[in-house]
């Protein structure tokens, strides 16, 4: 299974069906689903051992889309967890590996207390477990979700430094998985969690440097939409802990214009190009309570100045681009809140304006009844 922009949510995946191949896989059936019932039977029972951790090892191994099992596999971390901080109770390991016994070594450098040297080996431990699912299952919300669970723990049981340390190797972690697939939105969003967490522990923003890094992404592939969603929900807390000016404000949004321009000349077929200009015009729209603030203060002059602007740009953009329906679905939709605010102003003709809902209605008829509500709405 591919995702929307080609990338297989399983990695590797490869269909025999062969009559050999599928004996093969009832059999793995069979013996996954007796290895389901004995965890679920263990569960029950609250046998919370290292012989059911190694049982949801099983099942997860297979299918990191049961979540139920993950749920199973964190009620026995938190019992040995448990243990652990209130008497130094059993560990899941019968002996450390000599990962562990590094990690150890080094944990007792750091000044651990022994409960919190053993939780910081098993999560650590999980985490390595974690690894090759995540390269097989980069799409799998559960895998995330866990190695966030796991990191919270970290924060809660052992001290800041330690747990600013673990957090920091996770960004690393998820900008090499970016680098694998750069729109991945599973990993954008994992970094987010990642960035609040090192942002929390620390007392420091990260905007400048997330900032700096949605820029990265998005020079090395314009289509990244997760990359610019990114930068839209930056920009507004850039400007507020920049303290910045109305000169300083004018100057970055003039910025993100040009920035998007040159992107949307380069491709206006993208879709998730438009979506940022549109982001950006609609910190224009004064009737939207929720739009973003960047230009402070907006004067309606500037508004129609802006417009005028853009839609001269995006009327460029026809030139080549005939067949570009996100083009036409601009010039009405900026066209209209022109009209609203633009003071009897003329600079597009309703000949113009049909002349554009024509080309949507032939290169999309299929959404007929829209460009009709549209042509209501505008009263074309």
């Amino acid at each position: 299974m591919a995702s929307g922009h080609g990338i297989p949510r399983v990695s590797g995946a490869i269909h025999d069906h062969s009559q050999e191949a599928q004996d093969k896989v009832r059999k793995q059936i069979d013996q996954y689903q007796t290895v389901e019932r004995d965890v679920v039977q263990r569960i029950r029972t609250n046998d919370f051992s290292n012989d059911t951790l190694q049982l949801t090892s099983v099942l997860l191994k297979q299918n990191p889309e049961y979540y139920t099992v993950w749920n199973h596999r964190r009620r026995i971390f938190l019992d040995v967890f448990e243990k652990e901080v209130s008497s130094k109770g059993a560990v899941l390991d019968s002996g450390p590996s000599p990962t562990d016994q590094k990690d150890a070594e080094a944990a007792e450098k750091a000044g651990l207390t022994v409960s919190q040297r053993e939780i910081q080996l098993i999560v650590n431990e999980d985490l390595m477990f974690l690894l090759p699912l995540l390269k097989q299952f980069p799409k799998c919300y559960w895998i995330w979700n866990h190695r966030a669970w796991l990191l919270a723990t970290v924060s809660k049981h052992l001290p800041v430094s330690n747990a600013l340390e673990q957090w920091q190797n996770e960004l690393g972690l998820v900008a090499k998985m970016l680098a694998l697939d750069s729109r991945n939105f599973h990993g954008w969003g994992y970094r987010r969690e990642v960035v609040t967490n090192l942002e929390t522990l620390s007392g420091q923003s990260m905007a400048e440097q997330e900032f700096a890094y949605a820029t990265k992404m998005i020079q090395a592939n314009l289509s990244n939409f997760s990359a610019w969603h990114a930068r839209s929900q930056l920009i507004p807390r850039l400007l507020s802990e920049r303290n910045a000016s109305s000169a300083d404000r004018k100057k970055l949004f003039d910025e993100e214009f040009d920035l998007i321009t040159r992107a949307l000349y380069t491709d206006p077929y993208d879709q998730s190009l438009w979506f940022y200009h549109q982001y950006l015009m609609s910190t224009l729209d004064s009737s939207n309570k929720n739009s973003p603030e960047i230009l402070k203060p907006c004067t309606n002059a500037e508004r129609i100045e802006y417009l005028e602007q853009e839609l001269d740009s995006v009327m460029e953009m026809l030139d080549g681009a005939e067949d570009c329906k996100y083009i036409y679905q601009a010039l009405l939709e900026y066209t209209s809140r022109y009209l609203e605010i633009g003071s009897g102003k003329t600079k597009v003709t309703t000949i113009e304006m049909n002349e554009w809902l024509n080309a949507l209605r032939k290169i999309d008829p299929l959404r007929e009844g829209r460009w009709k509500d549209l042509e209501q709405k505008m009263n074309l």
